[in-house]
């Protein structure tokens, strides 16, 4: 296939390579992929055909102007973006260019979690119960109504960052400023009067669903089970993807899943939504206008054969969608954390003569690193995980019990 031939996307921002290589590399096999980063791009070469070197990828407006000189020159088909930190700036981008996702202001409604449960409140789309509050005396107030254990959350993170349950007025007190001075690697600015929401606590078992969207209609596509650690922070250590999950057919979830996406305006792209399924049904829990982090979609493509990096393009190219699976099993990962805050790693491999030879095991931390479990490590205290496919979720955790047992750690 000639070059010129393919479409041309415009990608922004690639993130951490180790989690988000395999989206690129399948992109660019089909996708003439140009990429706007602050510095020249490295691991990212071989798989892009041009790059532009921008001040900023957070500066919508500054980029859409120079996406309008880009496309003028080579027109471009789509816009994509799988940072959370950056899909906002994106959408001014897509609107520059009169694509697909263009709308700003839907995409903040997904950052601020205050207007998402606004908007889906006035739908009447389930959720928990959620009061913005910016004052430890409003938190305790809102906790109060919302009634204990609640839930401590930024209204603008991601990734479970601040996020904590408290069972009584005492530990809100504790808690409430680690939940308000949690910040995240970007610098995006929320509503500084209000920046902490004080929800109910919902309990069950906790789920993402990595959809497809396309002119309004959503297709789901992978079913995450989360296993949840560290209480009583919420960190996510681990995801199993089953291509036979039922909840990909139930008809009373997918309505719920479209009802959500309609009552956010979101029409098009690709979405990492989180419920908690309750015994009274599913709750939602937050919508991110991008693909699911922690190689969730990854696992999908092992479970399914759906490949997620192809499919973000062709949705945000307003292309045909392959939405039919080639495999049916179970994906999952595993990471792996040190036990004590402020560890200093000497040396950190897999044992070859343990690792089963059906996991893909990665260390993530280099010798020297300084690192830290929950809550002060949160995603950046990883310093390894591993990945199985097998033909059910019990076999695939057992598969990834032996593989962390077989993780070896040298401290300084």
């Amino acid at each position: 296939m000639a070059s010129e031939s393919r479409p041309h996307l415009l990608l922004i921002a690639t993130g951490w390579q180790v989690f988000r290589e395999y989206l690129l590399r399948s992109i660019s096999t089909r996708y003439r992929v140009h990429l706007f980063h602050t510095a020249e791009p490295g691991w990212e070469r071989e798989y892009i055909t041009g790059w532009s070197v921008v001040p900023s990828t957070i500066d919508g407006p500054a980029m859409a102007r120079e996406a309008v000189r880009l496309n003028e020159a080579d027109p471009i088909d789509g816009v994509l973006c799988w940072d959370e930190g950056r899909i906002h700036a994106t959408a001014y981008v897509a609107e520059a260019l009169g694509l697909r996702c263009g709308d700003p202001a839907m995409i903040w409604r997904l950052r601020d979690k205050a207007q998402t449960r606004a908007a889906l409140a006035e739908a009447g789309v389930p959720q928990p119960r959620s009061v913005k509050v910016g004052t430890l005396a409003q938190a305790l107030a809102a906790a109060e109504q919302v009634g204990y254990p609640a839930i401590l959350k930024p209204r603008g993170l991601g990734a479970s960052l601040g996020v904590v349950r408290v069972d009584d007025p005492a530990r809100l007190r504790e808690m409430f400023a680690f939940t308000r001075d949690t910040k995240a690697p970007d610098p995006v600015v929320y509503a500084s009067d209000h920046p902490v929401l004080v929800e109910e606590c919902v309990t069950g078992e906790e789920i993402s669903v990595d959809s497809v969207v396309q002119d309004g209609k959503v297709s789901p596509l992978f079913v995450a089970r989360k296993v949840v650690g560290f209480p009583p922070y919420a960190e996510e250590v681990g995801h199993y993807v089953d291509a036979d999950d039922p909840l990909l057919t139930d008809s009373t979830f997918t309505a719920i899943l479209q009802d959500t996406h309609t009552a956010l305006g979101f029409r098009d792209g690709w979405t990492h939504t989180e419920y908690m399924l309750t015994e009274t049904g599913p709750k939602l829990i937050e919508v991110n206008g991008r693909l699911g982090g922690d190689l969730i979609p990854y696992l999908g493509k092992l479970a399914t054969g759906i490949d997620p990096g192809v499919l973000a393009a062709a949705a945000a190219c307003g292309g045909t969608l392959d939405l039919n699976p080639t495999r049916r099993q179970v994906a999952g990962i595993r990471f792996c954390y040190v036990d004590r805050d402020d560890t200093v790693i000497a040396a950190i491999h897999f044992d070859p003569a343990t690792l089963p030879t059906t996991v893909d095991a990665v260390t993530v931390a280099q010798p020297g690193a300084v690192v830290s479990p929950p809550p002060k490590g949160t995603v950046w205290g990883r310093i390894a995980y591993a990945t199985a496919v097998a033909d059910s979720i019990s076999e695939c955790a057992h598969t990834l019990d032996v593989a962390q047992a077989s993780l070896r750690v040298l401290e300084s």
